[in-house]
């Protein structure tokens, strides 16, 4: 059984090594090496932080962190989730994202967007059953490992906040 919860700083192994896990499989940011906890804690609020677990460990993590220090952004975030190998296919990055809609919502937060490489179909997937729209398409705007790299951009507007 999968039980979604508030992000500990218990977690913090588990989380990085999903992250880093993520980011070995080359779709998933123009990130190569997880941060250090010290640096996740800081640039996540705390209030919109979730993994999902079960009785063999953590199977994914969910974060926002703010767009910008201006308060007319303060209800837009930018998020992140993150599904362990083991645990895909099986719904958790529905969980953690639904459970992010809540939180968020209940916050006051009227956009969460995203910006996700077009080669990882399965996020994008995930995200349109979320409920994300496609805004656009950054293209060329980073080079990973070398080379170019094209961002699609995601949002989810809130259907009761704003």
């Amino acid at each position: 059984m999968v039980e979604i919860r508030a992000m500990r700083a218990a977690d913090a192994g588990a989380v990085l090594a999903v992250y880093q896990a993520g980011l070995d499989g080359g779709h998933a940011s123009f990130e190569t090496r997880a941060p250090s906890w010290a640096a996740f804690d800081a640039a996540r609020l705390p209030a919109h932080r979730f993994v999902a677990v079960d009785s063999a460990g953590l199977l994914g993590w969910v974060a926002v962190s703010p767009t910008s220090s201006r308060p007319v952004y303060a209800g837009v975030v930018e998020h992140s989730v993150y599904v362990a190998e083991r645990a895909r296919g099986r719904g958790v990055g529905a969980l953690l994202l639904a459970a992010l809609v809540a939180s968020t919502e209940a916050a006051g937060v009227w956009t969460i967007q995203s910006g996700v490489f077009p080669e990882n179909t399965a996020s994008l997937a995930l995200h349109r059953r979320a409920g994300f729209r496609v805004v656009g398409t950054r293209e060329r705007v980073g080079r990973h490992h070398g080379r170019w790299r094209d961002v699609v951009l995601l949002e989810r507007r809130s259907a009761v906040v704003g």
